[in-house]
């Protein structure tokens, strides 16, 4: 009976040039086109990008709309600001962006001052936009430091090791968030390339796992697949795997106890990424108060030993 091909939405088609299916970041790699500014969710957009590419978007925009109104005010005349008179036309231009800033911030040190109606209506029209602007950006900053997210450390390397009286395929992960993470599930998918009815094809088979979930996740957790008659990896020498192009795909889940949120974390390991006859190193231990103390960056340490077989 022919073994059911577990899709996980990554299509079977196949091309000569494969990228790998997850990026070291998690993320899938596919790139969307097609899609219009309807489709875009700015809140979803501004509290996924990073720290660095938030606040670098923040300060673009809170610079582009000040050098807006700076050009209104410019444009109108000077002469209807209190104090922005300079002998050069840069001097004026850069109190009309001072202004501008202080009004958009509501500081409003008293230098500058609106002197007529018509600059008092652009004023307050950018007041306006200055607290709305204000309201947005602390929606998306509670939004990025509320949003629980599953911070996991994953091995750097896939390692082929012995497992009971056969081998078995394993990799390692850690919590890095303070938050702890309870009943933590895993699942991994070996995705090959495979000829089938005459077509190269993706294909993808269900590696089944030695523990397919934890109940708490305070130390480090080894995930095994054992390489048993039953599983796809059996048999396979490290060329065999480089032929089909083998990547393991791997979901893990877990609850948040701080935020009580379901969050995930995905991962993808190439043929390239297996080390053979490897045992992953010791991540903790006692300390004299016999507490476990737990190096976190050790999570990817190893320590070469025989190569086994795919094939016990």
């Amino acid at each position: 009976m022919q073994k059911p091909n577990y899709d996980p939405g990554l299509t079977q088609q196949y091309s000569p040039k494969l990228r790998r299916a997850i990026r070291k970041d998690g993320e899938f790699n596919v790139h969307r086109h097609g899609t219009t500014w309807r489709d875009v969710h700015p809140y979803l957009f501004f509290i996924t990008k990073s720290w660095t590419t938030f606040f670098g978007l923040m300060f673009a925009s809170f610079i582009v709309v000040n050098l807006l109104f700076a050009i209104t005010y410019y444009c109108i005349g000077i002469e209807h600001i209190q104090g922005a008179e300079a002998p050069t036309a840069w001097g004026r231009f850069l109190n009309a962006f001072f202004f501008s800033s202080q009004t958009m911030t509501t500081v409003g040190y008293g230098a500058l001052a609106p002197r007529s109606a018509l600059a008092n209506l652009i004023a307050s029209i950018e007041a306006m936009v200055g607290l709305m602007w204000f309201a947005i950006v602390t929606g998306f900053l509670v939004g990025r430091v509320s949003r629980p997210t599953a911070r996991m450390g994953f091995s750097k390397y896939m390692i082929i090791a012995p497992y009971q009286d056969g081998t078995s395929l394993q990799f390692r992960v850690v919590n890095r968030s303070m938050s702890n993470l309870m009943e933590v599930e895993a699942n991994m998918l070996l995705m090959t390339v495979e000829m089938v009815d005459g077509q190269l094809r993706r294909k993808f088979d269900k590696l089944e796992l030695e523990r397919e979930g934890v109940l708490f996740m305070a130390l480090t957790w080894t995930i095994v697949h054992p390489i048993d008659s039953g599983s796809p990896l059996y048999g396979k020498t490290a060329a065999d795997l480089e032929r089909m192009q083998a990547e393991v795909l791997i979901l893990i889940k877990g609850l948040d106890d701080t935020f009580s949120q379901t969050v995930h974390a995905r991962y993808s390991y190439r043929y390239d990424e297996f080390v053979w006859g490897a045992q992953f190193a010791p991540a903790f231990d006692i300390d004299k108060k016999g507490s476990i103390r737990l190096e976190v960056d050790r999570v990817s340490d190893i320590v070469k030993i025989n190569a086994p077989q795919l094939n016990p």
